[in-house]
């Protein structure tokens, strides 16, 4: 590391800094994943004090370009991948597209009685059964998010005869049952993944993550299918665009 700090200019020394640093990680000179230079050793180059190259570091992780590993170091985050709502555009066709290699593993359909929760949402009465779809998305051998569907069975009877790994269930919604959407309500919010979602995510119970809800319904505003993804939020991030 060559660059060095102006210590006579008016820029501060810790934007000085930062910008080495970012420049650094930009320019693609720190490769995604790789470790940087401790605390210590930066403050040994620049000759600031641990506190200030403390203070830089954590405005960097906080903007996404470095992530910290409790017991090993700072590393440079991954770039993350921008997707739009699933709601609107599937989340595999955005990756392909884009051209990452994806795969979907099938963990659950099977045909049960909702939860409350689950219930409520769909807005069915007691004794009706749903469609539960629980499925991982992976991206280049990683997983990326985990996906739980429910589907009323009375308006997608035999649902769990149709392809809804190698085909996107709101394409089988609407070709095979006639459910096409038409609104949709929508949650995001930042989580703490259980132990299941962790396993399946390959992370560690209790890191954050982002849960996005969504309630699709038709024409009629009936609602056909309630859905709770969890994205892993270093490696993906959701974009809302608007138009007025």
């Amino acid at each position: 590391m060559t660059d060095v700090l102006e210590r006579e200019s008016a820029v501060p020394l810790y934007v000085q800094l930062e910008q080495i640093l970012h420049t650094r990680i930009t320019s693609g000179e720190w490769a995604p994943n790789q470790r940087i230079p401790s605390e210590n050793e930066l403050n040994r180059i620049y000759g600031l004090s641990r506190m200030t190259v403390r203070g830089v570091l954590t405005k960097l992780v906080n903007d996404g370009l470095l992530l910290r590993v409790p017991g090993k170091g700072t590393y440079v985050a991954p770039p993350k991948i921008d997707a739009v709502s699933p709601a609107y555009r599937g989340v595999r066709e955005q990756l392909e597209q884009l051209g990452y290699e994806t795969s979907t593993r099938l963990v659950q359909l099977t045909l049960e009685p909702p939860s409350t929760g689950v219930r409520e949402h769909l807005d069915l009465p007691e004794g009706e059964e749903v469609y539960a779809i629980v499925r991982v998305r992976t991206v280049q051998d990683a997983p990326i998010s985990l996906h739980r569907s429910y589907v009323p069975a009375r308006l997608a009877p035999a649902l769990d005869a149709h392809d809804v790994v190698g085909g996107q269930l709101c394409v089988v919604l609407e070709e095979q049952y006639g459910l096409s959407m038409r609104n949709v309500a929508e949650h995001l919010e930042a989580v703490a993944v259980n132990s299941t979602e962790a396993r399946h995510l390959g992370m560690h119970r209790g890191e954050p993550a982002l849960l996005l809800q969504d309630v699709i319904s038709d024409a009629s505003a009936r609602p056909f299918e309630y859905s709770s993804i969890v994205f892993r939020g270093d490696r993906l991030r959701l974009r809302f665009d608007y138009e007025r």
